[in-house]
């Protein structure tokens, strides 16, 4: 069973996404409400997957570098009701895997992550192919 994080200012959102994910079967190790704290927390529990909410990731706490930097086969997706093309793109060059858009539904949820986690393998295993033995 892969393992979560979400950080979202948002009490609601934290929890519908919870839902979502432990539904979808998905183990939500932690969440909280900046970024600060999820570094933290992502660093004490180690999850495969980081749901983080735009409005952290655009405060300037640096969170995706960090997390990149700590956690670097942990995926990120980037929580929004709102995505334009520069913050999608700022946000793929920071080390983004993937976007959730509020409102959530739950089907389109789980499908993003699951594509997202079948796509990063799938890399993965091509990278082990290609090295020299």
């Amino acid at each position: 069973m892969l393992k979560a994080l979400i950080v979202d200012g948002s009490a609601i959102s934290r929890g519908l996404l919870n839902t979502v994910l432990m539904e979808g079967g998905y183990e939500v190790v932690a969440q909280t409400h900046t970024g600060l704290l999820g570094c933290a927390l992502a660093l004490k529990h180690r999850p495969q997957i980081v749901c983080i909410a735009r409005e952290q990731v655009e405060d300037g706490s640096r969170i995706v570098e960090e997390l990149r930097a700590q956690l670097p086969k942990a995926m990120i997706f980037i929580v929004s009701g709102t995505l334009d093309a520069a913050a999608v793109q700022d946000a793929l060059q920071r080390g983004v895997h993937g976007f959730i858009v509020k409102p959530f539904k739950a089907d389109a949820v789980l499908k993003t992550i699951r594509n997202t986690v079948i796509a990063v393998v799938r890399k993965q295993q091509a990278a082990a192919s290609n090295k020299p033995e």
